[in-house]
């Protein structure tokens, strides 16, 4: 982009939705200099000024802030975090030498079959490496209501509001990207 003379860098951000049919729609494109709360706020407003009424499920990543601004604009909308951001957090407080085990053992916990399971999951995951990686059971315990709002929905509808990966995928090719935590 160029302003003043100079070219600058900023960044596009894609809103895209999918309806009750499965179709996919790009609700909007905006710049920004950096992703903030502030300015998803104001990307969210603007979304609502221009007769979006209502939203299901948002998949986000763990934005601070994020989640609060979807629902001080849309308090009936549920906010999924997405589950390969949390995955990758986890990593980070991970040892090299045991990250291959650590991601083995998270797999249980994003892919039960139900709330109930899931939980027994992060029980028995916190078990097992609570005592090495608090932080790691921590940043799932923080997060619980949304890591885990997606379990409030059929599967089909699973799959699409797990991860972000939808939307990212849109970002590099203008197409969906498969999920791989969730199919």
């Amino acid at each position: 982009m160029r302003q003043d003379g100079k070219v600058l860098s900023k960044a596009a951000y894609n809103v895209l939705a999918v309806d009750l049919q499965g179709r996919k729609d790009l609700l909007g494109i905006y710049i920004g200099d950096a992703e903030s709360a502030r300015f998803w706020l104001t990307v969210l407003t603007d979304l609502q000024n221009r007769a979006v009424k209502d939203l299901l499920i948002c998949s986000i990543d763990n934005l601070s802030g994020f989640g609060d601004a979807i629902e001080t604009v849309f308090p009936q909308a549920d906010v999924q975090l997405c589950l390969v951001h949390q995955v990758r957090t986890s990593m980070r407080y991970v040892v090299s030498k045991d990250q291959k085990a650590v991601a083995a053992d998270l797999k249980p916990i994003y892919q039960a079959a139900s709330l109930a399971a899931v939980e027994q999951k992060l029980a028995d995951f916190a078990s097992q490496w609570g005592s090495k990686y608090s932080l790691v059971v921590e940043s799932w315990q923080r997060n619980w209501l949304r890591l885990t709002r997606f379990f409030e929905y059929p599967a089909a509808i699973r799959k699409v509001v797990c991860t972000t990966n939808t939307v990212e995928g849109f970002h590099g090719t203008g197409r969906p990207a498969p999920n791989p935590l969730c199919d």
